[in-house]
Protein backbone atom coordinates (compact mmCIF):
# COMPACT_ATOMS: atom_id res chain seq x y z
CA UNK A 1 0.00 0.00 0.00
CA UNK A 2 1.16 3.65 -0.74
CA UNK A 3 1.73 6.16 2.28
CA UNK A 4 -1.00 8.86 2.96
CA UNK A 5 -0.64 12.01 -0.11
CA UNK A 6 2.08 14.12 0.28
CA UNK A 7 4.50 11.72 2.15
CA UNK A 8 7.32 10.48 1.58
CA UNK A 9 10.02 7.90 1.96
CA UNK A 10 13.71 6.66 1.75
CA UNK A 11 14.55 6.50 -2.10
CA UNK A 12 11.28 8.49 -2.80
CA UNK A 13 12.26 11.24 -6.23
CA UNK A 14 9.95 14.08 -6.70
CA UNK A 15 9.47 15.75 -9.86
CA UNK A 16 8.11 18.20 -11.72
CA UNK A 17 6.34 18.17 -14.55
CA UNK A 18 5.68 21.71 -16.47
CA UNK A 19 4.40 24.56 -16.21
CA UNK A 20 5.85 24.52 -19.66
CA UNK A 21 5.51 21.08 -20.76
CA UNK A 22 4.02 19.91 -23.77
CA UNK A 23 2.15 17.47 -22.60
CA UNK A 24 0.24 19.25 -19.72
CA UNK A 25 -1.00 21.75 -23.09
CA UNK A 26 -1.13 24.73 -20.94
CA UNK A 27 0.34 25.71 -17.98
CA UNK A 28 -0.19 23.58 -15.47
CA UNK A 29 2.43 22.53 -12.96
CA UNK A 30 2.46 18.91 -11.86
CA UNK A 31 4.36 17.75 -8.78
CA UNK A 32 4.97 14.04 -8.54
CA UNK A 33 6.09 11.60 -6.32
CA UNK A 34 7.87 8.29 -8.03
CA UNK A 35 9.52 5.47 -6.21
CA UNK A 36 11.53 3.82 -9.48
CA UNK A 37 8.49 4.35 -12.11
CA UNK A 38 5.70 3.71 -9.76
CA UNK A 39 3.55 7.00 -9.39
CA UNK A 40 2.82 7.51 -5.73
CA UNK A 41 1.35 10.63 -6.08
CA UNK A 42 0.38 13.64 -8.44
CA UNK A 43 -0.26 17.40 -7.11
CA UNK A 44 -1.72 19.42 -9.67
CA UNK A 45 -0.54 22.88 -8.81
CA UNK A 46 -2.23 26.31 -10.70
CA UNK A 47 -2.31 29.84 -10.69
CA UNK A 48 0.01 30.56 -13.42
CA UNK A 49 -2.74 31.75 -16.04
CA UNK A 50 -5.34 33.12 -13.34
CA UNK A 51 -6.98 36.04 -15.01
CA UNK A 52 -10.19 36.46 -12.52
CA UNK A 53 -12.78 36.20 -14.95
CA UNK A 54 -15.57 35.63 -12.48
CA UNK A 55 -14.34 38.91 -10.93
CA UNK A 56 -14.00 40.72 -14.16
CA UNK A 57 -17.33 39.61 -15.49
CA UNK A 58 -19.05 41.38 -12.52
CA UNK A 59 -18.42 44.63 -13.84
CA UNK A 60 -19.13 44.14 -17.36
CA UNK A 61 -22.85 43.99 -18.32
CA UNK A 62 -24.90 41.13 -19.32
CA UNK A 63 -24.23 41.85 -22.83
CA UNK A 64 -20.07 42.53 -22.43
CA UNK A 65 -19.45 39.65 -19.67
CA UNK A 66 -20.40 36.54 -22.24
CA UNK A 67 -17.51 37.53 -24.55
CA UNK A 68 -14.95 37.12 -21.52
CA UNK A 69 -15.95 33.29 -21.25
CA UNK A 70 -14.65 32.80 -24.87
CA UNK A 71 -11.45 32.65 -23.42
CA UNK A 72 -12.12 30.17 -21.03
CA UNK A 73 -12.56 26.73 -22.56
CA UNK A 74 -11.55 28.91 -26.24
CA UNK A 75 -12.21 25.03 -27.79
CA UNK A 76 -15.38 25.30 -27.32
CA UNK A 77 -16.14 29.12 -27.49
CA UNK A 78 -19.47 28.71 -28.92
CA UNK A 79 -20.88 26.93 -25.82
CA UNK A 80 -19.33 28.62 -22.94
CA UNK A 81 -21.00 32.17 -24.52
CA UNK A 82 -24.55 30.00 -25.43
CA UNK A 83 -24.69 28.95 -21.68
CA UNK A 84 -24.22 32.30 -20.56
CA UNK A 85 -26.47 33.96 -23.28
CA UNK A 86 -29.34 31.48 -22.02
CA UNK A 87 -28.97 32.14 -18.29
CA UNK A 88 -29.55 35.70 -19.33
CA UNK A 89 -32.60 34.70 -21.03
CA UNK A 90 -33.94 32.36 -17.95
CA UNK A 91 -33.63 35.53 -15.67
CA UNK A 92 -35.16 38.04 -18.47
CA UNK A 93 -37.59 35.56 -19.78
CA UNK A 94 -36.76 35.99 -23.81
CA UNK A 95 -38.00 33.66 -26.23
CA UNK A 96 -35.63 32.86 -28.39
CA UNK A 97 -36.30 32.61 -32.48
CA UNK A 98 -36.94 29.10 -33.65
CA UNK A 99 -33.83 29.97 -36.44
CA UNK A 100 -31.52 30.95 -33.87
CA UNK A 101 -32.05 28.03 -31.31
CA UNK A 102 -31.23 26.02 -35.11
CA UNK A 103 -28.26 28.06 -35.85
CA UNK A 104 -26.76 27.84 -32.25
CA UNK A 105 -27.17 24.21 -32.18
CA UNK A 106 -25.37 23.89 -35.39
CA UNK A 107 -22.33 26.27 -34.13
CA UNK A 108 -22.31 23.88 -30.74
CA UNK A 109 -22.16 20.63 -33.06
CA UNK A 110 -19.26 21.94 -35.47
CA UNK A 111 -17.35 23.57 -32.18
CA UNK A 112 -17.22 20.04 -30.56
CA UNK A 113 -16.28 18.50 -33.66
CA UNK A 114 -13.43 20.55 -33.85
CA UNK A 115 -12.31 20.60 -30.09
CA UNK A 116 -12.54 16.69 -30.55
CA UNK A 117 -10.24 17.29 -33.53
CA UNK A 118 -7.81 18.87 -31.94
CA UNK A 119 -7.69 16.94 -29.13
CA UNK A 120 -7.06 13.64 -31.44
CA UNK A 121 -4.01 14.78 -33.24
CA UNK A 122 -2.58 16.09 -29.69
CA UNK A 123 -3.80 12.90 -27.83
CA UNK A 124 -2.00 10.72 -30.89
CA UNK A 125 0.94 13.02 -30.81
CA UNK A 126 1.68 13.19 -26.80
CA UNK A 127 2.39 9.43 -27.12
CA UNK A 128 4.45 9.93 -30.36
CA UNK A 129 2.23 9.83 -33.49
CA UNK A 130 3.22 12.91 -35.00
CA UNK A 131 1.20 12.46 -38.33
CA UNK A 132 -2.45 12.26 -37.36
CA UNK A 133 -1.92 16.11 -35.68
CA UNK A 134 -2.05 17.29 -39.57
CA UNK A 135 -4.44 14.90 -40.48
CA UNK A 136 -6.61 16.28 -37.62
CA UNK A 137 -6.34 20.28 -38.40
CA UNK A 138 -7.16 19.07 -41.74
CA UNK A 139 -11.15 18.76 -40.87
CA UNK A 140 -10.52 21.58 -37.93
CA UNK A 141 -9.53 24.21 -40.83
CA UNK A 142 -12.66 23.73 -42.80
CA UNK A 143 -14.56 24.19 -39.58
CA UNK A 144 -12.59 26.73 -38.56
CA UNK A 145 -12.99 28.26 -42.08
CA UNK A 146 -16.79 28.48 -42.05
CA UNK A 147 -16.79 29.55 -38.52
CA UNK A 148 -14.63 32.76 -39.99
CA UNK A 149 -17.10 33.07 -42.84
CA UNK A 150 -20.31 33.83 -40.54
CA UNK A 151 -18.78 34.89 -37.33
CA UNK A 152 -15.60 36.48 -37.96
CA UNK A 153 -13.45 34.86 -35.81
CA UNK A 154 -11.88 31.50 -35.71
CA UNK A 155 -11.22 30.47 -32.04
CA UNK A 156 -12.90 33.20 -29.82
CA UNK A 157 -16.36 33.46 -31.80
CA UNK A 158 -18.22 36.29 -30.25
CA UNK A 159 -21.33 35.06 -31.79
CA UNK A 160 -24.04 34.33 -29.37
CA UNK A 161 -25.77 37.16 -27.88
CA UNK A 162 -28.95 37.00 -25.53
CA UNK A 163 -31.89 36.22 -27.46
CA UNK A 164 -30.00 34.83 -30.78
CA UNK A 165 -26.91 35.03 -32.39
CA UNK A 166 -24.94 38.46 -33.49
CA UNK A 167 -26.06 38.76 -37.34
CA UNK A 168 -27.33 35.70 -39.86
CA UNK A 169 -25.72 33.30 -41.46
CA UNK A 170 -23.37 33.45 -44.11
CA UNK A 171 -25.04 32.74 -47.42
CA UNK A 172 -22.56 30.31 -48.02
CA UNK A 173 -22.63 27.94 -44.92
CA UNK A 174 -25.49 25.91 -45.98
CA UNK A 175 -23.18 24.39 -48.78
CA UNK A 176 -20.00 24.79 -46.91
CA UNK A 177 -21.25 22.44 -43.92
CA UNK A 178 -22.60 19.61 -46.63
CA UNK A 179 -18.91 19.70 -48.16
CA UNK A 180 -17.36 19.24 -44.65
CA UNK A 181 -19.68 16.10 -43.67
CA UNK A 182 -18.58 14.78 -46.93
CA UNK A 183 -14.89 15.63 -46.19
CA UNK A 184 -15.34 14.38 -42.49
CA UNK A 185 -17.06 10.96 -43.98
CA UNK A 186 -14.43 10.44 -46.43
CA UNK A 187 -11.84 10.95 -44.01
CA UNK A 188 -12.85 8.92 -40.86
CA UNK A 189 -11.65 5.26 -41.81
CA UNK A 190 -7.74 7.38 -41.37
CA UNK A 191 -8.21 7.98 -37.80
CA UNK A 192 -9.01 4.50 -37.12
CA UNK A 193 -6.09 2.89 -39.76
CA UNK A 194 -3.90 5.37 -38.09
CA UNK A 195 -4.55 5.58 -34.28
CA UNK A 196 -7.90 3.66 -33.22
CA UNK A 197 -6.45 0.13 -34.78
CA UNK A 198 -2.87 0.79 -33.98
CA UNK A 199 -1.43 -2.06 -31.44
CA UNK A 200 0.88 0.18 -30.14
CA UNK A 201 -1.66 3.13 -28.90
CA UNK A 202 -4.16 0.42 -27.68
CA UNK A 203 -1.15 -1.06 -25.49
CA UNK A 204 -0.67 2.30 -24.24
CA UNK A 205 -4.44 3.04 -23.51
CA UNK A 206 -5.93 -0.21 -22.71
CA UNK A 207 -5.65 -0.79 -18.77
CA UNK A 208 -4.48 2.79 -18.57
CA UNK A 209 -5.90 5.39 -16.34
CA UNK A 210 -8.89 3.33 -14.54
CA UNK A 211 -11.95 5.40 -12.89
CA UNK A 212 -14.87 3.39 -11.55
CA UNK A 213 -18.31 4.94 -12.36
CA UNK A 214 -18.96 5.54 -8.33
CA UNK A 215 -15.08 7.51 -8.12
CA UNK A 216 -16.36 9.53 -11.69
CA UNK A 217 -19.19 10.56 -9.52
CA UNK A 218 -17.59 11.01 -5.93
CA UNK A 219 -15.09 13.76 -8.26
CA UNK A 220 -17.69 14.98 -10.19
CA UNK A 221 -16.65 14.14 -13.63
CA UNK A 222 -18.52 15.33 -16.66
CA UNK A 223 -18.60 14.69 -20.28
CA UNK A 224 -16.44 11.92 -22.16
CA UNK A 225 -14.42 11.73 -18.85
CA UNK A 226 -17.56 10.41 -17.14
CA UNK A 227 -19.67 8.81 -20.34
CA UNK A 228 -15.99 6.77 -20.45
CA UNK A 229 -16.77 4.83 -17.46
CA UNK A 230 -20.35 4.33 -18.66
CA UNK A 231 -21.98 7.42 -16.40
CA UNK A 232 -24.81 9.56 -17.81
CA UNK A 233 -23.94 12.95 -18.30
CA UNK A 234 -24.85 14.78 -21.22
CA UNK A 235 -26.27 18.41 -20.20
CA UNK A 236 -28.16 17.74 -24.17
CA UNK A 237 -30.03 14.25 -22.99
CA UNK A 238 -30.45 14.66 -19.27
CA UNK A 239 -31.46 18.24 -19.07
CA UNK A 240 -32.40 19.09 -22.95
CA UNK A 241 -32.28 22.83 -23.75
CA UNK A 242 -32.82 24.88 -27.26
CA UNK A 243 -33.89 21.95 -29.40
CA UNK A 244 -31.93 18.89 -28.25
CA UNK A 245 -35.24 17.44 -27.09
CA UNK A 246 -36.05 17.30 -31.07
CA UNK A 247 -33.29 15.81 -32.21
CA UNK A 248 -32.42 12.19 -32.73
CA UNK A 249 -28.55 11.23 -31.48
CA UNK A 250 -27.46 8.78 -28.65
CA UNK A 251 -25.56 9.68 -25.54
CA UNK A 252 -22.20 8.04 -26.24
CA UNK A 253 -21.16 5.80 -23.19
CA UNK A 254 -18.12 3.28 -23.46
CA UNK A 255 -17.67 0.86 -20.09
CA UNK A 256 -14.42 0.67 -20.32
CA UNK A 257 -13.28 2.94 -17.41
CA UNK A 258 -9.86 3.13 -18.95
CA UNK A 259 -8.36 5.73 -21.08
CA UNK A 260 -9.09 3.51 -24.34
CA UNK A 261 -12.97 4.85 -23.67
CA UNK A 262 -12.97 8.22 -22.96
CA UNK A 263 -11.09 7.85 -26.25
CA UNK A 264 -13.67 5.85 -28.18
CA UNK A 265 -16.37 8.20 -26.39
CA UNK A 266 -15.01 11.20 -28.57
CA UNK A 267 -14.51 9.12 -31.66
CA UNK A 268 -18.13 8.34 -31.43
CA UNK A 269 -19.23 12.12 -30.31
CA UNK A 270 -17.87 13.19 -33.46
CA UNK A 271 -20.20 10.90 -35.61
CA UNK A 272 -22.92 11.92 -33.31
CA UNK A 273 -22.60 15.63 -33.94
CA UNK A 274 -22.20 15.02 -37.62
CA UNK A 275 -25.89 12.96 -37.30
CA UNK A 276 -27.01 16.40 -35.22
CA UNK A 277 -25.66 18.99 -37.97
CA UNK A 278 -27.71 16.49 -40.97
CA UNK A 279 -30.99 16.83 -39.33
CA UNK A 280 -30.90 20.82 -39.69
CA UNK A 281 -28.63 22.28 -42.14
CA UNK A 282 -31.58 21.41 -44.56
CA UNK A 283 -33.95 22.31 -41.88
CA UNK A 284 -32.96 25.99 -40.46
CA UNK A 285 -36.53 27.82 -40.71
CA UNK A 286 -37.02 31.69 -42.23
CA UNK A 287 -37.67 33.96 -39.39
CA UNK A 288 -35.47 36.20 -36.97
CA UNK A 289 -31.84 35.18 -36.11
CA UNK A 290 -31.92 37.49 -32.64
CA UNK A 291 -35.24 38.60 -30.48
CA UNK A 292 -36.41 42.16 -29.95
CA UNK A 293 -34.13 42.98 -26.65
CA UNK A 294 -33.41 46.74 -25.28
CA UNK A 295 -30.28 48.26 -25.82
CA UNK A 296 -29.10 47.75 -21.77
CA UNK A 297 -30.32 44.70 -20.37
CA UNK A 298 -31.15 44.50 -16.70
CA UNK A 299 -32.18 41.35 -15.06
CA UNK A 300 -34.53 41.34 -11.72
CA UNK A 301 -33.31 40.46 -8.71
CA UNK A 302 -32.66 36.92 -7.75
CA UNK A 303 -29.87 33.95 -8.83
CA UNK A 304 -30.21 32.01 -12.45
CA UNK A 305 -28.33 29.16 -13.35
CA UNK A 306 -28.16 26.74 -16.35
CA UNK A 307 -25.83 24.15 -17.96
CA UNK A 308 -24.45 23.38 -21.57
CA UNK A 309 -22.55 20.38 -22.18
CA UNK A 310 -19.17 21.80 -23.56
CA UNK A 311 -16.96 19.50 -25.65
CA UNK A 312 -15.07 18.41 -21.99
CA UNK A 313 -18.22 18.11 -20.46
CA UNK A 314 -21.28 20.17 -18.48
CA UNK A 315 -20.86 24.20 -18.05
CA UNK A 316 -22.56 25.70 -15.44
CA UNK A 317 -23.39 29.30 -15.27
CA UNK A 318 -24.64 31.20 -11.95
CA UNK A 319 -25.59 34.73 -11.60
CA UNK A 320 -26.96 36.63 -8.30
CA UNK A 321 -28.61 39.84 -9.77
CA UNK A 322 -29.38 42.58 -7.71
CA UNK A 323 -31.44 43.76 -10.51
CA UNK A 324 -28.91 46.06 -11.78
CA UNK A 325 -26.93 46.37 -15.02
CA UNK A 326 -24.04 44.51 -14.10
CA UNK A 327 -24.43 40.86 -12.24
CA UNK A 328 -23.54 41.02 -8.16
CA UNK A 329 -21.87 37.79 -8.48
CA UNK A 330 -21.05 35.48 -11.26
CA UNK A 331 -19.22 31.86 -10.94
CA UNK A 332 -18.99 29.37 -13.75
CA UNK A 333 -18.76 25.42 -12.78
CA UNK A 334 -15.98 24.74 -15.35
CA UNK A 335 -16.08 20.91 -16.54
CA UNK A 336 -12.30 21.03 -16.49
CA UNK A 337 -11.68 21.55 -12.72
CA UNK A 338 -13.32 18.07 -11.54
CA UNK A 339 -12.15 16.30 -14.67
CA UNK A 340 -8.55 17.51 -13.05
CA UNK A 341 -9.11 16.98 -9.85
CA UNK A 342 -9.35 12.88 -10.67
CA UNK A 343 -5.98 12.87 -11.80
CA UNK A 344 -3.97 11.21 -9.06
CA UNK A 345 -6.57 8.38 -8.63
CA UNK A 346 -6.39 8.25 -12.24
CA UNK A 347 -2.09 7.48 -11.73
CA UNK A 348 -1.42 6.57 -8.77
CA UNK A 349 0.19 3.50 -8.73
CA UNK A 350 0.95 3.13 -12.40
CA UNK A 351 3.85 4.37 -14.11
CA UNK A 352 5.39 7.80 -15.00
CA UNK A 353 4.87 6.72 -18.57
CA UNK A 354 1.41 5.95 -18.76
CA UNK A 355 0.62 9.66 -16.60
CA UNK A 356 0.82 11.02 -20.48
CA UNK A 357 -1.25 8.94 -21.72
CA UNK A 358 -4.45 8.65 -19.11
CA UNK A 359 -4.03 12.70 -18.35
CA UNK A 360 -4.35 13.30 -22.34
CA UNK A 361 -7.98 11.51 -22.44
CA UNK A 362 -8.69 14.27 -19.94
CA UNK A 363 -8.77 17.08 -22.86
CA UNK A 364 -7.49 19.66 -20.11
CA UNK A 365 -7.83 23.07 -21.36
CA UNK A 366 -5.75 24.94 -18.80
CA UNK A 367 -8.03 29.01 -18.81
CA UNK A 368 -10.96 26.68 -18.16
CA UNK A 369 -9.75 25.28 -14.76
CA UNK A 370 -7.46 28.43 -13.95
CA UNK A 371 -9.79 30.92 -14.57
Amino acid sequence: MFEEVGTTTEGDLIINVGPQHPATHGVLHLVITLNGETIKNVEPHLGYIHRSIEKMCESLTYRQFIYVTSRMDYLSAHINNHACAMCVEKGMQIEVPARAQVIRVLMDELTRIASHELWWGAMAMDLGAFTPFFHAFRERESINDIMEETCGARLTMNYMVPGGVMHDLHPNFQKRVKDFIQQYKSKIHEYDEMVTGNIIFQNRMKGVGIISPEDVLSYGCTGPVARGSGVSSDVRKLYPYEIYDKLEFDEVLETGCDSFARYMVRIREMQQSIRIIEQLIDNIPEGDFQAKTKAVLKLPKGEFYTKAETARGELGVYIVSEGGTTPYRIKFRSPGFSNLSALNHLVKGGKIGDLIAAMGTLDLVIPDIDR
